[in-house]
């Protein structure tokens, strides 16, 4: 079975994508599947063979090897951030028939949009921050903010990942700052509420047929909060599993599962919680986390004792059952 691990995308955090697909090549299973490495990024789509590589023809996403027509049986999706998180990229391999992991086109979309995420899952009942969205160009007061809010409060990009482009707001005057760092990134921003807590990250996936919390990963931050130096540079520490009381760490991964049920997911997520006098609240959710040795996920893998391999003959065989549904 040919295999493609597709990783990088068009955002600044392909850097992190390419480590994840090395992590997943490492894992694969070679008895059972050929492997390719494909990278998608901003100068071209390619496939990578030793030291050569290949353009990917866009028309049925194959590419020539010494003159062989190499298609693909199944693709694993590691792009974090556009176009691979996003539905873009899902919606562009249904069209050409080819199995995908992860969540659908559909799921992409919703969940790479924050205050859309937020929307759907108010109907569930599932507590969050208080929330003010914003479009770039759009007049606000940083005192109404400020008023309505509370201080400190975030102002954060609606649609990016890894904390890019992400403020927290102590003073008024660094309001003007934070929306230029955040419009920087996307052109619609959302403004939180502080939420001042305990913060988790939780791996959920759907593995041999349930929906599966690995673990409760807690996050202490060196900085003033878990933005991406402190995610990939070392500046903090992260805990598995959670020093969470019993009752506390049974109400977190009911809310997780909840909220992966809800939004009707598949494959490898990371949702964020702020537990605040006892309640988790709900931050974001992400349907490609990263994969890297020193990310999340892979930790909560390892301290569910599950092989991280055995996760990803999971999501060929989720990816092959989907497809077979397109037809129905």
């Amino acid at each position: 079975m040919n295999v493609a691990v597709v990783m990088g995308g068009y955002s600044d955090e392909s850097v992190i994508s390419l480590r994840s697909g090395q992590l997943i090549l490492k894992n694969l299973d070679t008895q059972k599947y050929k492997t390719f490495a494909v990278h998608i990024l901003l100068d071209g789509w390619h496939v990578i063979v030793g030291e050569n590589k290949f353009a990917i023809d866009k028309s049925d996403f194959s590419f020539d090897l010494n003159g062989e027509k190499i298609k693909f049986d199944v693709i694993l999706n590691t792009i974090h951030g556009t176009p691979g998180e996003d539905g873009h990229l899902q919606a562009y391999w249904e069209l050409l028939d080819i199995p995908y992991s992860g969540c659908s086109f559909y799921q992409s979309a919703l969940t790479f949009n924050k205050r859309d995420t937020l929307s759907v899952l108010s109907k569930f009942g599932i507590p969050k921050a208080k929330s003010i969205y914003l479009t770039k160009g759009e007049k606000v007061s940083a005192e109404k903010i400020a008023t309505e809010l509370g201080l400190p409060f975030f102002v954060k990009p609606n649609q990016s990942g890894s904390s890019l482009g992400v403020s927290k707001v102590n003073r008024i005057e660094d309001f003007e700052k934070a929306l230029e760092f955040a419009f920087a990134e996307d052109n619609e921003i959302l403004i939180e509420s502080f939420l001042n807590g305990t913060e988790v990250s939780v791996g959920v996936l759907k593995y041999k047929g349930e929906t599966t919390v690995l673990g409760l990963t807690e996050i202490v931050s060196e900085n003033d909060f878990f933005d991406y130096e402190a995610k990939y540079l070392g500046k903090s520490e992260e805990i598995t599993p959670a020093r969470l009381d019993e009752n506390t760490e049974k109400l977190v991964r009911e809310m997780a599962k909840k909220v992966y049920d809800s939004l009707a997911m598949s494959g490898f997520t990371r949702s964020e919680f702020i537990i605040m006098d006892g309640i988790p609240h709900f931050l974001e959710i992400n349907t490609n986390p990263g994969l890297a040795p020193q990310s999340i996920f892979p930790q909560q893998a390892d301290y569910a004792k599950i092989n991280f391999s055995d996760l990803l003959d999971n999501e060929v065989e989720l990816a092959l059952n989907r497809k077979s549904l397109w037809r129905k």
